[in-house]
């Protein structure tokens, strides 16, 4: 089932923070955030009230759901299995979350926004070990090489591609081959890899409750 997450600006105002859900128009001046950072249907007279130690569970949980695109459904099933490995289940969680097909596209630098990724994914764009895989949700493992189809490399969307990953700097756990624009992911990411710094614990525990 796709998730239904409405208007992408409208929910970086929803939980008060830049997602990068809108590709380039996340980076300018443009973005809804700065033209009005407050929640949608409030005034700018409108002050945020004190949140309650729930509402903040809460909102951390959007953050991360809203950021990797995926519905409660599908959070709640990582959540859960999370929580039946062994380690620590934030990280575990987080791991999970990073491992989605559509993450690695977007963490690798082929495209600049997890929804493109999603979409490209979903059609048919990328290969993971030589083998074409259409499912954004797909986990990926250590030692698995993803890159996009030959027969999509005239995109527009991949214009220019190799010149760009050549510059681009890597997550410490994904390894680019230059001379093929393929990825290959060398191990699992750890907490301290969370670049967006959201606090799973609170995530945990929100479901925890």
């Amino acid at each position: 089932m796709r998730p239904t997450l409405g208007p992408k600006e409208k929910l970086s105002r929803r939980v008060g923070q830049n997602l990068f859900l809108k590709g380039e128009r996340s980076f300018s001046q443009k973005h809804a955030m700065i033209r009005n950072p407050l929640p949608p249907g409030l005034n700018r007279k409108t002050r945020r009230r004190g949140m309650s130690d729930y509402g903040e569970h809460l909102l951390e949980k959007q953050k991360v759901r809203y950021s990797y695109g995926i519905s409660e459904s599908q959070m709640r099933k990582y959540y859960e299995e999370a929580l039946k490995a062994s380690g620590n289940t934030a990280e575990v969680l987080f791991q999970k979350l990073e491992s989605r097909l559509d993450n690695i596209v977007f963490r690798a630098g082929f495209v600049i926004s997890r929804s493109i990724a999603r979409h490209l994914v979903s059609h048919g764009h990328f290969r993971v070990n030589n083998k074409k895989v259409n499912l954004p949700s797909y986990s990926v493992k250590p030692g698995d090489i993803i890159g996009v189809n030959n027969s999509s490399l005239n995109l527009q969307n991949f214009k220019n591609l190799s010149d760009f990953l050549k510059k681009y700097t890597m997550p410490k756990w994904i390894q680019l081959d230059k001379d093929k624009s393929e990825v290959k992911i060398d191990t699992l990411p750890t907490i301290e890899d969370n670049q967006d710094q959201f606090n799973l614990q609170l995530v945990i525990e929100f479901y925890a409750r």
